[in-house]
């Protein structure tokens, strides 16, 4: 492998030191968390997982576990005081069930901040979760059905 493609590869996938995978960066954050926030990042990721068996795992921007399909769904963030879900394509996604709370201001990202003690609608979760990869995926389709000088 090249340097170059090392390089792409680490930025694109990882940024944690001695190899270790996003999946095994994610497992240490959850673990390194001794507070209420790292059974809640735990669970969402559960979540993911269960609403997209296909999701690929990634570390990015020195940190932030990012959950992949046909491109961004979504991010998990830690902060004192709540855990954020910020959703790539979230201002284009319906919300039926308002979970979306932060970042309502902006014209591409959504996010849900959840705060100790909060409840997750599970199933509202995943069927946002499911819609942020359809999207994903018809964004993809509708990329490739384009002239290449177009």
């Amino acid at each position: 492998m090249t340097k170059a493609t090392t390089a792409m590869k680490k930025s694109a996938s990882t940024e944690g030191e001695g190899g270790d995978t996003p999946s095994q960066l994610i497992d240490a954050r959850i673990n390194e968390l001794s507070d209420w926030r790292g059974g809640m990042l735990a669970q969402i990721r559960t979540l993911i997982k269960q609403a997209d068996p296909e999701v690929v795992e990634a570390w990015k921007w020195r940190g932030v576990p990012v959950w992949e399909h046909a491109g961004i769904i979504c991010t998990g963030e830690i902060y004192k005081n709540v855990v954020k879900m910020t959703f790539a394509r979230g201002a284009t996604l319906e919300d039926p069930s308002g979970l979306f709370n932060s970042s309502l201001e902006g014209n591409t990202r959504r996010a849900i901040d959840i705060h100790e003690g909060d409840k997750i609608d599970e199933e509202a979760l995943k069927a946002l979760i499911r819609a942020a990869v359809a999207l994903n995926l018809s964004v993809r389709a509708t990329r490739s059905r384009k002239p290449k000088n177009a």
